[in-house]
């Protein structure tokens, strides 16, 4: 198995993932894709000097499904990588969020020009237009938004022994001063800020993140988008750290690991996909593992998905 995987074409081996997974897109439809990238933190090698594979991975979260991924060059980070992502994707007509790394002009023109639309987050990567978008919230807040034409949409969670208070604000990028390199930022529509205060059995947190859109203001849309973004980090990050232990894999010879991420992203896509037993993805993967029956059950849905279309 290993010499096996070692030598796969992981482009190859990523091609035929990807190509199962627009059959189910297809079928299914999606709406909002999120990206952001995750490093395999056990895949270095002290001895020939490797570092650890890194990766950026396109999620839905309204069907729980990784709809691909690509690797992330040794001399270049994720504003190269995206790019090259969404070029394998079909994005026609989706909203894609981006975290800050990808809050580029370039990216933004590429989702524009596939006929979509973004919500990136702005942070103190784009210092100057962080800080005017910032200090304009601000200013606008503490008057009560007069004479501004704003929307706001305001969300109260429980769960995880905690309560979450979020609030949205949306405003069309009209209603600010000239904003640094505005006409750079192709499709630039709307900015945003969401006021989050967490409050835990023993404290409250409060955090305030903005971001730039090309969606017209509305904060519940574009509220719930950036609220599938975060299930990229709890529902994908967290699955394969915590249930497949992928931070803790020490496989790191020649293609092995890019393919064997590969295998985890298409693992978590079948067990998603089985619904005859309603457990979470840990329980799904023991039983598959003791069960010969559920295992079939779990490759056959997934074979099922793609092959009803053709």
């Amino acid at each position: 198995f290993r010499r096996v995987f070692e030598r796969i074409n992981p482009k190859e081996f990523e091609q035929c993932f990807r190509v199962w997974v627009q059959s189910l897109v297809e079928k299914l439809g999606v709406e909002v894709v999120a990206i952001d990238g995750k490093a395999l933190r056990g895949s270095y090698n002290r001895e020939s000097q490797l570092k650890a594979l890194h990766l950026v991975s396109a999620w839905s979260k309204e069907h729980r499904l990784v709809l691909g991924q690509t690797k992330v060059s040794e001399k270049s980070n994720e504003i190269t990588a995206i790019p090259a992502l969404l070029e394998m994707l079909d994005i026609s007509g989706c909203i894609i969020t981006i975290d800050a790394m990808g809050t580029q002009k370039s990216i933004a023109q590429k989702i524009i020009e596939a006929d979509s639309d973004y919500i990136l987050s702005l942070k103190d990567n784009h210092p100057t237009l962080h800080k005017q978008v910032k200090d304009w919230f601000e200013t606008a807040q503490s008057l009560g938004f007069e004479g501004v034409d704003v929307n706001l949409s305001h969300r109260v969670e429980k769960g995880h022994h905690r309560i979450e208070n979020r609030q949205v604000y949306t405003v069309p990028v009209s209603q600010l001063p000239a904003l640094h390199e505005q006409d750079s930022w192709r499709g630039l529509t709307t900015v945003v800020m969401v006021v989050r205060s967490i409050q835990h059995w023993n404290q409250t947190t409060n955090e305030v993140q903005f971001y730039l859109t090309s969606l017209a203001s509305d904060a519940h849309k574009i509220g719930s988008a950036i609220r599938q973004h975060w299930g990229i980090e709890n529902s994908v990050h967290w699955t394969l750290d915590v249930t497949f232990h992928e931070d803790e894999c020490r496989i790191r010879s020649l293609h092995s690991p890019q393919n064997f991420a590969l295998l985890r992203r298409i693992a978590l896509n079948a067990l998603e996909r089985e619904s005859s037993f309603r457990r979470s993805i840990r329980q799904k993967s023991r039983r598959a593992a003791m069960n010969d029956q559920y295992m079939l059950s779990v490759l056959s849905t997934a074979l099922s998905d793609s092959n009803s279309l053709s």
